[in-house]
């Protein structure tokens, strides 16, 4: 093992024990994968977003495609986003340096470079009670406030403030496009999603030796009102779409939009928010970064429909909600707790 890996091995060997021995006496030595087999490819849908600047027609058109993307799929993919291709390029590489510091290190935020990361450190899944709810991943939680705060200038603080920048103003135009698509007020968004609450995660999934039996990410739901996310060249991102997982394959320069629980619950699901997950890879490791729109704990979340499919609840109300679901089940309920 890597002295930088988390040891997911030895912190989990309850679970990988059971798992693979029940799995042994139930199937008469064939052990079930994890990842199952109902997987196929669809392209996702692609946004131009220069379109917006265009005007008229083709900018309404743009706007449509959004809406329609979020309605239909829960997923997009947009391209002339704003962020330069070396912006994408030094924030991975800001990140590679930054994973591959001790495990100790990252835990402690013991480096130069993570002193500002300090407590934001997060691998595998504490609550897991099966190999099914165990993540082999590692990634740094950090809000938008947080970045700015530096003072220190470094690679990473430096690239990670570029990008949030960008990636800020990007989510909250998107947001906006939503908004008006089904007659709500846009500045609901800007009035709302504050930089203490919004933040990025930057995640990496290492070469797992035992990549059919477990996850890199399990299966859920963001619980955020939408999420932008850059991924490296490996795949491994799957949605789920009419009970089959669809690869999501990397693309160069390209961002994809994932619509939110928060975003669901707010268009009385006129906008999806659909599972997905990350598959383990064997043979190599994955990099993302991930920007996530949430509101103050204090906002109102208020289906905008005559006949609402959800009770009224606040920001503060739902992620309680999901972290008490998490520790006594081990995985996320999310909004069918809050249905009428």
């Amino acid at each position: 093992m890597d002295p930088f890996d988390p040891p997911f091995r030895e912190t989990y060997k309850t679970l990988f024990d059971n798992h693979f021995n029940n799995e042994l006496s139930r199937k008469g030595n064939k052990i079930e994968d994890l990842q199952e087999a109902n997987e196929c490819e669809f392209e996702l849908p692609l946004v131009d977003l220069s379109r917006l600047n265009q005007g008229g027609i083709e900018s309404e058109k743009c706007k449509q495609e959004i809406a329609k993307a979020s309605q239909e799929w829960g997923f997009f993919q947009v391209i002339n986003h704003g962020v330069s291709h070396e912006v994408l390029e030094n924030m991975r590489s800001e990140q590679v340096k930054t994973f591959k510091k001790p495990f100790h290190d990252k835990v402690n935020g013991q480096c130069d470079q993570l002193d500002f990361l300090a407590g934001s450190y997060r691998w595998g899944t504490p609550s897991a009670t099966c190999l099914r709810q165990l993540a082999w991943s590692e990634a740094f939680h950090v809000p938008l406030s947080e970045i700015s705060a530096v003072d220190g200038v470094t690679g990473l603080s430096t690239t990670m403030k570029e990008y949030t920048n960008i990636v800020s103003i990007l989510a909250e135009k998107l947001a906006e496009i939503l908004a008006e698509k089904i007659g709500q007020k846009p500045k609901f968004f800007e009035e709302n999603c504050v930089p203490s609450m919004c933040y990025i995660r930057m995640s990496r999934y290492p070469s797992c030796p035992i990549s059919p039996h477990v996850f890199g990410l399990m299966p859920h739901t963001d619980s955020d009102f939408l999420t932008i996310l850059h991924q490296d060249h490996i795949g491994g991102l799957q949605l789920l779409k009419n009970g089959k997982w669809i690869a999501v394959n990397p693309k160069q320069e390209t961002l994809i939009v994932i619509i939110g629980d928060l975003f669901q619950a707010w268009s009385n699901g006129t906008y999806k928010s659909v599972e997905h997950r990350v598959v383990a890879n064997k043979l190599f490791e994955r990099f993302s970064t991930a920007y996530f729109l949430c509101p103050s704990y204090d906002t109102i979340i208020e289906s905008c429909d005559e006949t609402p499919v959800y009770r009224r609840f606040s920001f503060k109300e739902f992620r309680q909600q999901v972290q008490e679901d998490v520790k006594n089940y081990g995985h996320k309920i999310g909004l069918s707790r809050f249905l009428l």
